[in-house]
């Protein structure tokens, strides 16, 4: 491939598939953040006036519940994208586990963050990431923390009589209320401001990475920003099969106004909960 070529080529990193479960990501997170949130700080006004904005309580609470679903429906269709991947292909368990693009935490990750913190200070070049960095591994797991610990309590909330009737004491609702309360704050604290950072507010990607909604990124970004995957895929005649053309500009357009309309509202809810908590909170 002439350099010439390459300036023009483009290499698609996410495939429809993983790009239609972020957007039911993005929808089900912002619609449980948003009625989430109403629901907690019920007694503040600024959050009454938003519910009565969407329609009162009865609508907010059945946004959620449908949010719940999305969420719900999305982790297990991404289990199971995993499990097809392990079967008759070249992926296998063990290289979802410990291979170079496993989104499991290793040394290496220990490593890059080190070198990231001498990067930053001035005192060591950028480290020379993979696939995956060890921020966003950090994202992709907290996923799952979420869906056990703020799924498995929203459960017992949405259905205290069947829990209930399996034996457990009323008190465990209670329990569930307060853990479901604070995870989803510390959820919605973490995505809109640590998350969005890296995907807005990053230097490199300011104003937004547009990748996860067209799947492309250009190949001069990529060997900048990733060098180890972009040797690994000058180097793998399979993975240069993925290398083509840039992403319509009309996907452009629609991934950027999606991008910056989750943006808006994540900024938007964060200065509500920490305005509310400061002055109107009790």
């Amino acid at each position: 491939m002439s350099e010439t070529q390459h300036k023009e080529k483009y290499y698609e990193r996410f495939d429809a598939y993983s790009r239609f479960l972020h957007i039911l990501v993005i929808i089900s997170f912002i619609s449980l953040a948003i009625t989430g949130m109403i629901i907690k700080f019920a007694g503040v006004g600024i959050f009454q006036t938003l519910s009565d904005f969407l329609g009162g309580y009865e609508v907010t609470g059945f946004i959620h519940r449908v949010g719940a679903i999305l969420t719900f429906l999305y982790f297990f269709l991404h289990i199971t994208y995993l499990l097809k991947k392990t079967h008759g292909r070249r992926t296998s368990i063990l290289s979802l586990l410990k291979g170079e693009n496993s989104l499991m935490f290793n040394r290496k990750d220990i490593t890059e963050l080190i070198q990231t913190f001498k990067w930053f200070i001035g005192k060591g070049p950028r480290p020379q990431y993979g696939r995956w960095t060890y921020w966003e591994k950090f994202d992709y797991w907290a996923v799952f923390w979420g869906v056990s610990m703020i799924g498995g309590s929203g459960l017992i909330l949405w259905f205290p009589e069947f829990f209930t009737s399996l034996g457990l004491p009323g008190s465990v609702i209670n329990v569930a209320t307060i853990i479901h309360s604070d995870e989803a704050l510390l959820a919605v604290g973490f995505i809109f401001t640590y998350h969005f950072f890296n995907t807005h507010f990053r230097p490199d990607k300011f104003p937004i990475d547009t990748v996860i909604f067209t799947g492309k990124v250009h190949l001069a970004e990529l060997k900048d920003d990733r060098p180890r995957e972009y040797d690994a895929i000058m180097n793998d005649p399979e993975l240069q099969k993925k290398i083509g053309d840039a992403p319509s500009e009309f996907l452009g357009k629609i991934a950027k106004v999606f991008g910056f309309t989750a943006l808006s509202i994540g900024i938007f809810l964060v200065i509500l909960i920490i305005y509310s908590m400061v002055f109107l909170y009790q």
